[in-house]
């Protein structure tokens, strides 16, 4: 922080108040009617550096002060912002300044403006919540790069002003951000919602604030990088009355048809989202929020499959509704500590799904889904050096699926059709408990911190009839219409499952300022897991900023972790259920009738390896940051990863080789059991990525940012349950990793026009991804029909890329507007309106889906589906 010169305080505040009253008395005379300066005959500009100061969820923070850097001035003036946040500095003269902001218990932030010939425009300035940093620059408006090891300028932000001017299908807005993602190479996407992992975001879209991706990538408080975290913080409580009310609809008439249907889907959207916040009584250091929405999807499901007599295209309804709801109280106790409640509601609805593609309408079933969340955040300031935040959500969820007919075998004819009854029936009631706890402590050129997570400690209660009527495959039509399956699957016995799952992480991370432009953040976190051998989890991590001289123009960054991976509910439970007493898999291979199942014939099992340990992935980067101008930065960052110990499923009781072809009543080594599925952790991946972005603000007029990434990755295992192709012999299985893709390209933009009018784009172009190519027999006898032709690996062959383009046009009308002062400038829009048009892939290209790689199927080599063709939504808002 910035210290005061010498003299008494008392002679600087009568100083200071002096400047004002002469300021504004000059101000107030030369603006006057017909005022001139003398020796003049125009009137002459007062020259002043003007702002408002606002927390992050877009409050106004009364009594920020607010300190003025540069010029001439004999003391630096000071001021403090009023009941709106705003603040003004008047007289100054023209040159370059420094607007220093400082609030307790939020970041000091300083933003850098210039005054010319006029008054500068008006900052928006938005101070993030404290840290702790002694000395704390942040990334500002101005686009000025920042020093600390953890604050990386490739993060991406969206504000809810950002967010709201963007296209975003259903107002989904977890889908939205998921495609800035990219390419995977090792896990796919973690949501963290209020600094806590949720497996959906939980709330409406109007109670969210901001999201964030790929902030500070090698933190110990988490167990996933930072690419790969979508951290979503919802709106706290405003001190003032605000609101929103918005309806999304879309009608199928305005939609292009998609390339596999015969006819266009009749397919409507009808979405209504509100938001109410404000203070609770006199006091406004209570206030509460409320939000909701609900939404009707009366979607459609493409039938494109090959059955006996012919293709069979058809539409089918695969309605889905959702409704949200959420109510908050965000409590001042005292200067130095806050409390936050909030309940939140989510159920959601699926009647007819699983139709799609191959899958024909008798294999529909129908889903719900319930969950209330009840979520307590506590942010004490012990001392000034010393802050503890804590967090904790309860969670209670329901979900029911059942297939809509039932008391029939399930039909598999491998990528032609599937039918018969959907053979889903599981109902799962979960109780988890989630707790974050942080210390943290400012010491000198230090910011350490420490502190614990739950991801989960829940209970699982599961009962799971499912495939009880049992399932036949079939490798073709062909042998479908000769009554040739190549295996039966028929589960027994007890469906009902009790059992608890825990997960526990411990972190330590010191941020280090070693010298000006040297910094240094050093972690270490220490993950464990029920069920799980975790002798050694302990996660190292490190990363630095380096700024060579005394410039700010270039920042060097780099650093290095270790992440660990679980293993997730469904093994646990299946290597609890298969133990061959519980619930009882049977398994046939080459069955003639369902006559010859019986309660003696051998069943599946499911097990841990001994040595199963959690997977690893070593995550390491090394880039440049540089400012090209003003308020754009380009950064170029190499990425790698590599990962140990992944896992993958193995039958263990596999038939041996020689394997003849083709492989009828093949022995297995254990007669008296079928599959003997073994849940390892051996695997390896190597990924290699270099990606380039850009991120720019050009005044009030464009705000966006463009990345490109170039990246290959490659490993030997698809996950916890995938199997190879031959059980003992793992050549083949290095290959391109699923969700390899060479080139990846997002941009998105916000345009805005006067007159009120913005325009909001989004676009994303990536490469194919691979696909594998099988005999769709079962040339090993494991009924896995998952061979490949000899020499042939996995994931050879490669997929169509995709291209999509999405618009928003809106206009922004004022209904009523309110004025908060006397003066011009304190006028403020006190109701709005907003109409938008969404356009979602414009270009309406056909975004194929992965070819089929099924030498059996009569669409080897062809893709079956393609991604939503050009929609139109409409959105009506209002806001005060």
């Amino acid at each position: 922080m910035r210290k005061e010169r010498n003299g008494t305080s008392a002679f600087k505040a009568a100083c200071v108040t002096g400047l004002f009253i002469l300021s504004a008395v000059a101000a107030n005379q030369r603006n006057s009617p017909g005022r001139l300066e003398q020796g003049s005959t125009t009137p002459t500009e007062i020259l002043s550096i003007s702002g408002v100061v606002l927390d992050p969820s877009n409050a106004a923070i009364v009594g920020a002060r607010v300190t003025l850097h540069g010029g001439n001035f004999e003391n630096e003036p000071s001021t403090a912002t009023d009941l709106t946040g705003h603040f003004q500095f008047s007289g100054v003269p023209p040159g370059s300044y420094e607007v220093e902001v400082q609030r307790e218990g939020f970041k000091t932030l300083i933003s850098r403006v210039k005054v010319g010939s006029h008054s500068s425009a008006p900052l928006r300035i938005v101070l993030p919540l404290a840290e702790l940093h002694e000395e704390v620059t942040a990334t500002n408006s101005q686009g000025q790069l920042s020093r600390d090891a953890t604050e990386n300028a490739d993060i991406i932000t969206l504000d809810s002003q950002t967010l709201d001017s963007l296209p975003t299908i259903d107002n989904d807005v977890v889908r939205a951000v998921t495609e800035m993602l990219g390419p995977g190479g090792s896990g796919g996407a973690i949501l963290i919602v209020d600094g806590v992992m949720a497996s959906e975001v939980g709330v409406p879209a109007s109670a969210i604030q901001e999201v964030r991706i790929n902030q500070n990538p090698y933190s110990a408080e988490y167990s996933v990088p930072g690419k790969n975290r979508i951290e979503i913080t919802t709106k706290n409580g405003s001190s003032d009355f605000h609101g929103s009310l918005e309806t999304s609809f879309r009608d199928y008439r305005l939609d292009a048809r998609n390339a596999f249907a015969g006819t266009r889907p009749p397919e409507r959207l009808l979405l209504f989202d509100g938001y109410f916040s404000g203070p609770l009584g006199k006091s406004k250091k209570t206030t509460f929020q409320v939000s909701a929405s609900q939404k009707q999807d009366d979607r459609q499901a493409i039938v494109y499959a090959q059955v006996p007599s012919g293709t069979l295209i058809e539409n089918f309804a695969n309605p889905q509704s959702s409704t949200y709801f959420l109510a908050g109280i965000n409590r001042q106790i005292a200067k130095a500590n806050t409390l936050a409640v909030r309940y939140s509601f989510f159920n959601w609805s699926d009647r007819g799904n699983g139709v799609g593609g191959v899958n024909l309408p008798e294999a529909a079933s129908n889903e719900s889904v319930s969950r209330h969340y009840l979520y307590v955040s506590d942010r004490t300031v012990i001392t000034p050096k010393l802050i503890n935040e804590f967090s904790v959500r309860a969670t209670t969820s329901e979900s029911l699926t059942a297939s809509v007919l039932q008391g029939q075998p399930r039909i598999v004819v491998l990528d032609a059709f599937v039918g018969g009854s959907g053979q889903t029936n599981y109902n799962e009631l979960h109780n988890y408990l989630q707790l974050n706890e942080t210390l943290s402590w400012s010491h000198g050129k230090h910011l350490i911190k420490a502190g614990a997570n739950l991801p989960e400690i829940g209970r699982y209660s599961l009962n799971d009839r499912s495939n009880f009527d049992g399932t036949f495959q079939f490798s073709s039509l062909q042998d479908y219409t000769q009554g040739k399956p190549f295996s039966f699957v028929q589960q027994q016995g007890t469906s009902q499952l009790v059992y608890w799952q825990k997960e526990m992480g411990l972190f330590a991370q010191d941020e280090m300022r070693i010298r000006p432009g040297l910094s240094i953040a050093l972690g270490l976190r220490y993950d464990w897991q029920n069920y799980v051998s975790n002798p050694r989890n302990f996660a190292p991590r490190v990363s630095f900023a380096l700024v060579p001289g005394r410039s700010r123009k270039v920042v060097f960054r780099g650093g290095a972790g270790i992440f660990y991976e679980t293993t997730g509910q469904a093994a646990i439970a299946d290597m609890l259920r298969f133990n061959g007493q519980t619930l009882r898999q049977i398994v046939l291979s080459n069955p003639f009738t369902v006559s010859g199942v019986a309660q003696t014939l051998p069943n599946s099992i499911v097990r841990f390896a001994p040595d199963l340990r959690l997977p690893y992935d070593l995550h390491y980067s090394f880039g440049v940051e540089t400012q090209l101008q003003k308020s754009t930065i380009f950064t170029a960052t190499y990425a790698g990863i590599r990962g140990f110990d992944l896992y993958r499923s193995r039958d263990l009781n596999a038939p041996l080789p020689p394997f003849p072809v083709p492989p009828l009543n093949v022995q297995r080594p254990n007669p008296e059991i079928a599959t003997f599925r073994e849940i390892e952790s051996d695997g390896n991946l190597m990924s290699n990525a270099l990606k380039l972005a850009v991120r720019t603000k050009i005044s009030r007029f464009f705000n966006g940012m463009a990345q490109y990434t170039l990246s290959r990755s490659y490993d030997d295992t698809g996950g916890i349950a995938a199997f190879p192709a031959n059980q003992y012999d793992l050549t083949g299985e290095w290959s391109r990793s699923n969700s390899d893709s060479l080139h990846f390209f997002y941009f998105y933009g916000t345009f805005n026009a006067p007159k009120a009018v913005s325009l909001g784009a989004s676009l994303s172009v990536r490469s194919g991804q691979p696909y594998t190519v099988t005999t769709g027999t079962d040339d090993y006898g494991t009924t896995f029909a998952n061979a490949r032709l000899a020499g042939v690996p996995r994931n050879s062959l490669e997929g169509p890329g995709s291209t999509t383009l999405n618009l928003r046009l809106a206009k922004e009308l004022s209904l009523i507007t309110a004025k908060t002062g006397k003066r011009k400038k304190d006028e403020k829009k006190g109701l709005n309106a907003t109409l938008a048009v969404d356009a979602f892939n414009v270009l309406n290209h056909v975004n194929l889906g992965a070819p089929v790689g099924n030498l059996s199927s009569p669409f080897f080599g062809h893709s079956i589906g393609a991604g939503p063709p050009r929609r139109l939504q409409m959105l009506v808002r209002f806001q005060f």
